[in-house]
């Protein structure tokens, strides 16, 4: 069964699934819009877990030049009026919703837990770029606390980080214009493949983004997106999840395996950070490995 598993795209029209009812077992497709399925069920000791998907697609129309104008711009409207609502993290839905029987998490934390202790031990500086987030916002402050300095090559990154990190900065945020005198770069969404290219020989990348780098630099190291090996207590992991390595879990989904199997009770979302010492001993406690840094670039 789900011998093709999941398609994108409407390769099969929608009538064929009503006509012959067990092809939805054989294929998905998106024309189960807005329903829910399990992509994937796991056990983890007493937990039962599940990956749910809600499948969306759009349809294309023929407008003229007029209507497809003001519909780009309700639509650029709706998306920036989103974004602000993404920005926050989760925080929106759990003040709207204060009755919630789930537990928001989204797996902040664990991500700088695990990029902190992906930095080779003895750094002292490294290269902040990218689309800053809550967990770089959160990285650089810990870092800057570490003694490491944290160096950007943006005014308008500086002055961000500058605002928010203030006097805790310990004097450890800097701004430069060289791309080559760090060997470790943190890098998030925004960096652009000219920018990859400035970097030094042997510079060692490490995602602070949920998305992967194209690897363009065969004499240099890149770290995988945050993710932790799974303990082999956890069951049914049988497909690869996007472009990690088989039985490697991206560390947003095991934040929420984790946060069930300690029992807290408090939401993690908006733009707080729970305790990073905390998060990263108990993902070890419950047998999460962190990755190997790469020691020789890809080919």
């Amino acid at each position: 069964m789900n011998n093709m598993g999941h398609c994108n795209f409407e390769l099969i029209p929608n009538w064929v699934f009503s006509i012959f009812p067990p092809l939805k077992y054989i294929m998905y497709t998106p024309s189960i819009y807005r329903r829910t399925f399990v992509v994937e069920r796991n056990r983890f000791h007493q937990l039962r877990l599940q990956t749910w998907a809600i499948p969306n697609f759009r349809e294309q129309y023929q407008l003229k030049w007029q209507k497809e104008s003001i519909n780009n711009m309700i639509e650029e409207a709706v998306l920036e009026a989103e974004e602000k609502e993404l920005n926050r993290y989760g925080e929106v839905y759990v003040k709207k919703h204060p009755q919630l029987k789930v537990k928001l998490v989204d797996g902040s934390s664990l991500a700088v837990a695990v990029l902190l202790n992906s930095i080779p031990k003895g750094t002292t500086q490294v290269l902040l770029r990218g689309n800053l987030t809550k967990v770089a916002f959160a990285v650089a402050f810990s870092l800057c606390q570490k003694g490491i300095q944290v160096t950007v090559l943006r005014e308008d990154e500086y002055e961000k980080l500058d605002k928010s990190l203030g006097t805790k900065s310990e004097g450890k945020l800097v701004i430069s214009k060289s791309y080559s005198s760090c060997k470790v770069w943190l890098v998030g969404d925004d960096l652009t493949e000219e920018e990859q290219r400035k970097a030094n020989k042997g510079t060692l990348f490490i995602h602070f983004s949920q998305f992967p780098l194209k690897n363009l630099r065969k004499d240099c190291f890149y770290h995988t997106t945050p993710a932790m090996q799974t303990p082999k207590a956890l069951e049914n992991v049988d497909s690869c999840e996007n472009w990690l390595p088989r039985r490697v879990m991206s560390v947003w989904r095991i934040a929420g395996i984790l946060h069930a199997l300690e029992g807290w009770e408090e939401h993690e979302c908006g733009y707080t950070i729970s305790n990073i010492d905390k998060v990263w001993e108990a993902c070890l406690k419950h047998g999460f490995q962190p990755l190997t840094v790469p020691t020789q670039s890809k080919s």
